[in-house]
């Protein structure tokens, strides 16, 4: 089975979203949405004065195209040092159905106009 989209997701300690979300820009990702959270993680977790402390993590939610996916994955991948243990995560999602999407069209000058403004 083939899908237009995929949902690209990348975990990374808290600060490094806007560093990820360049990275997939780079690679052809239009945009995307950042989530705080808090890992919850017992190899990660440390204890200081008996409480435990749940490393804070940054989730990015990247909405690609099939074919420039894995190029968008790569560089995140690549870039924030995700092939080093313990740095994050980045893997993807088929999306079946996506509503809500609006996609400028090169050739359309009205659509330069109104991202200008």
């Amino acid at each position: 089975m083939s899908y237009e989209y995929q949902l690209v997701v990348a975990v990374v300690d808290r600060g490094y979203a806007e560093e990820v979300m360049n990275l997939a820009r780079g690679a052809g990702a239009g945009g995307g949405t950042i989530v705080h959270g808090r890992g919850t993680g017992t190899e990660t977790a440390e204890k200081i004065l008996g409480i435990t402390i749940c490393p804070e993590k940054d989730m990015v939610l990247i909405i690609s195209k099939e074919e420039s996916k894995n190029d968008v994955m790569r560089a995140i991948a690549r870039g924030a040092g995700l092939k080093e243990a313990g740095r994050g995560i980045v893997f993807s999602v088929p999306l079946d159905s996506v509503y809500g999407l609006s996609e400028p069209k090169p050739s359309d000058p009205k659509s330069s106009e109104e991202r200008e403004s």
